[in-house]
């Protein structure tokens, strides 16, 4: 049986969906959430193979979740946004489908899935939906980090980030509230937060221009940073040329 989980906050697209898949004996639905917060509960417990995952939804978005997974299943899209999910998600995750979802084009996902699916019981796929995900997310703008702390999950807006480090295969978010660690690189961060706000001073530290209370010379043409509240971050010789054309240093 292939277990499939349905997340859609509008009651009347997953039950649209759930008509559809009537019909197919090998679909077993395991659960059906209406927000992002049930539905990383509900893949983390089922383990799906697919899952119908709507993108804009109160609470936590569908990239967001994603992001929060240990292990990605297979996702068909479903949006009534059609300005990026177009473009980006054809490429990107097994299907898009766009709202109202049509019985002929549902039927068209549901194949490309299949085909995926065999290609992966097949050992033969190439691609994983985290590095899919990964590749539309860096496109956009980053208003707000969503992270795991623990069995929480957590909603970090970016104005209330004070620095952000490199920690192995994580990055440390430095917040008042505390440390949190996201499973994702710097230059992803870099790449979305406004540059305007922060600044890649470091390969080891991307620092919020409020937050700088004094920069002073280290060594070697490299500089220290004292932030406002007292923890001290490394700058490079070329993050110290990044800041001046930001804050005219």
């Amino acid at each position: 049986m292939i277990k499939t989980i349905i997340i859609d906050d509008e009651p009347l697209a997953r039950l649209i969906i759930m008509e559809y898949l009537k019909q197919y004996d090998d679909i077993e639905i395991v659960a059906e959430c209406g927000d992002g917060f049930q539905g990383a509960k509900a893949i983390q417990q089922h383990q799906p193979d697919l899952v119908f995952l709507d993108i804009q939804m109160p609470k936590l978005t569908g990239f967001e979740m994603l992001e929060i997974l240990d292990e990605m299943p297979n996702v068909i899209f479903t949006t009534a946004f059609d300005e990026y999910a177009i473009k980006a998600f054809e490429k990107n995750a097994v299907d898009y489908l766009l709202k109202p979802i049509s019985k002929d084009r549902f039927e068209q996902g549901l194949s490309k899935f299949r085909n995926a699916f065999a290609n992966q019981n097949n050992g033969s796929s190439t691609t994983t939906t985290v590095e899919k995900v990964a590749a539309i997310t860096e496109e956009e703008s980053l208003e707000r980090i969503v992270v795991k702390n623990g069995s929480q999950i957590k909603i970090i807006p970016v104005q209330q980030v004070l620095f952000l480090e490199a920690y192995d295969d994580y990055v440390k978010i430095h917040t008042k509230d505390g440390v949190f660690l996201k499973n994702k690189t710097m230059s992803s961060f870099e790449k979305q937060l406004d540059p305007k706000q922060f600044v890649r001073v470091h390969r080891s530290f991307i620092a919020k221009v409020d937050q700088l209370a004094k920069i002073e010379p280290l060594e070697k043409e490299s500089y220290i940073a004292t932030l406002l509240n007292g923890e001290k971050i490394n700058i490079s010789k070329s993050g110290y040329a990044r800041l001046k054309q930001i804050i005219g240093l």
